[in-house]
């Protein structure tokens, strides 16, 4: 499954817009993980607890998209975005998008 933030894809062409697609997930960093980054935002600087729980929670969010997409019967996903939100201060919403098409090589 291609997935794509771009409207179009180079050498192909849209047969087929199926609609609109998403996967959603809600995650929350265990109180042990809490104090750590807590710990570590006194000091400043990137905090890697929460910089993995995005990076998985973002993956995760794409896979249940393109788990999504093929149930519609796309091959391909456009226009890809992310959206995302805090939920009751300790859990992190993420939601990936786009539209869900079926691309064929583009004529020569």
């Amino acid at each position: 499954m291609l997935v794509t933030t771009t409207e179009t894809v180079p050498g192909h062409a849209v047969r087929a817009t199926l609609g609109q697609v998403f996967g959603v997930v809600v995650r929350s960093r265990g109180l042990g993980g809490n104090i750590t980054a807590s710990l570590r935002s006194i000091i400043g600087g990137e905090i890697p607890e929460y910089t993995r729980l995005i990076e998985e929670t973002r993956r995760h969010a794409i896979d249940r998209m393109v788990q999504n997409a093929t149930l519609m019967g796309a091959n391909a996903v456009v226009m890809m975005r992310f959206d995302s939100g805090a939920i009751a201060q300790s859990m992190n919403e993420v939601v990936a998008y786009g539209t869900a098409v079926i691309l064929d090589p583009a004529p020569e």
